[in-house]
């Protein structure tokens, strides 16, 4: 029979641990919002690709939770202690936070799975060997899926289109599939899962997709050896579709292009004054954002905490009826004074009852030692015994019986 206050603990465990992290990393991505947002509009507003490459900085935003500077740097440490006291002590904090992933999830990934499962139900058509979903629905196209993307064409547009203008509307979907667009979607959205609680991750989403949007027009024009104008007439041709409201438009579409006459005219814009770029120096500041990714990843993974580590400290506990408190804090003093191997606990009782008259300590006194930690202050799997305060011995020795790594705690420790 399961355990279910065990695992139940196990949950909360689990939720503190995220939470103490992924609040750090949503305080981190607030500064990279304003900071994404100011760039964007002061340096890089006619500069298409650069401002699209400026969103890749939030790809190490779920990685900056272990950073040892949130522990060790003695401003940081007082800036965010209030992070720290809530997230590691307050239970109803990593509760609510986690249930606000799960709703998240269910939110963003459940209009994905329904989108999914409206295209699979439509009619296929074929064209130039491609396969296309052709809806009844009024919706600009759009393309969904990852491994197996799928092109949506409203049917309106494929009887009305020519073989042309089908083939240039067909070529903007395949290049989003080829730029890798639709997983930059989706890692956004996984983002806006884990980080809920930065608002203006959601709020500036259709600033990221009209990057994405651009960047593949750019693309499409030149590579198709139309000119801009000619690309902007195909465009301008949907406009009527735009405007046009359908109560049957799915609830998300990914890359369906502008919503709105006011999208439309900006992305219009952003054609009309197009002009050819150098497709090495854009293959080079790609590697070059690849590489500086990499090594800041590389750089933010040695100085953060690993997985988890063994604890060698001794840790001494008192208890005063249910309430426990630390009297040891981790002082180095108590290695000279207790040792312990499988079976016992050794300790030297005149020095460290001395230690305990210093600390005023009366209550029952346990002592902690061996398990390891995932955070500083997040100690787990610790063995434990009672101090006896009656023994005469010059070495009092204490029986405990060791606790052995369960499945959740090995579980924990690769989290």
């Amino acid at each position: 029979m399961l355990d279910w206050p065990r695992i139940g603990s196990f949950l909360d465990l689990c939720a503190v641990y995220l939470t103490t992290q992924l609040v750090r990393c949503a305080a981190f991505s607030l500064v990279l919002t304003g900071l994404v947002m100011l760039l964007r509009k002061m340096l890089f507003s006619e500069r298409i690709f650069l401002k699209g490459m400026l969103w890749a900085v939030f790809l190490v935003t779920p990685f900056l939770g272990k950073l040892k500077l949130f522990y060790e740097n003695a401003a940081i440490c007082k800036a965010t202690w209030w992070m720290t006291k809530g997230t590691m002590s307050c239970l109803w904090v990593g509760r609510i936070y986690t249930m606000g992933i799960l709703v998240a999830v269910i939110c963003v990934f459940g209009k994905r799975l329904r989108l999914r499962r409206l295209v699979a139900g439509m009619e296929k058509v074929f064209f130039d060997g491609i396969r296309i979903s052709v809806t009844d629905m009024n919706i600009t196209p759009f393309t969904i899926g990852l491994l197996k993307p799928k092109i949506v064409l409203p049917k309106t547009m494929a009887d009305s289109y020519s073989r042309e203008e089908l083939k240039a509307i067909i070529q903007h979907e395949q290049t989003h599939i080829r730029l890798g667009h639709l997983w930059f979607g989706l890692a956004w959205d996984m983002l806006r899962c884990l980080l809920w609680i930065n608002p203006f991750l959601t709020v500036f989403q259709k600033h990221f997709r009209a990057d994405m949007e651009d960047i593949c027009d750019r693309v499409c024009i030149q590579n198709s050896g139309k000119t801009a104008h000619e690309y902007g007439l195909v465009l301008l041709k949907t406009l009527k579709l735009l405007l046009s409201e359908s109560e049957n438009v799915p609830p998300a579409v990914t890359y369906a292009g502008e919503s709105e006459f006011i999208g439309m005219k900006r992305r219009m814009g952003k054609i009309a004054g197009f002009h050819p770029y150098r497709k090495k120096l854009c293959m080079c500041m790609v590697a070059v954002l690849v590489a500086v990714t990499g090594a800041a990843l590389l750089v933010i993974h040695s100085c953060s905490y690993a997985q988890f580590r063994e604890d060698e400290s001794i840790l001494v506990y008192e208890y005063v009826g249910e309430d426990g408190v630390t009297i040891s804090n981790h002082d180095s003093r108590l290695d000279q004074m207790i040792s312990y191997d499988d079976s016992y606990v050794y300790v030297d009782r005149e020095a460290f009852e001395a230690f305990l008259g210093k600390n005023n300590a009366e209550g029952q006194i346990y002592i902690v030692f061996g398990g390891f930690y995932k955070l500083p202050g997040f100690l787990c799997g610790g063995q434990s015994c009672l101090y006896e305060t009656d023994s005469t011995d010059e070495v009092v020795r204490i029986p405990y019986i060791r606790q052995e790594d369960n499945w959740m705690m090995a579980l924990f420790k690769i989290l």
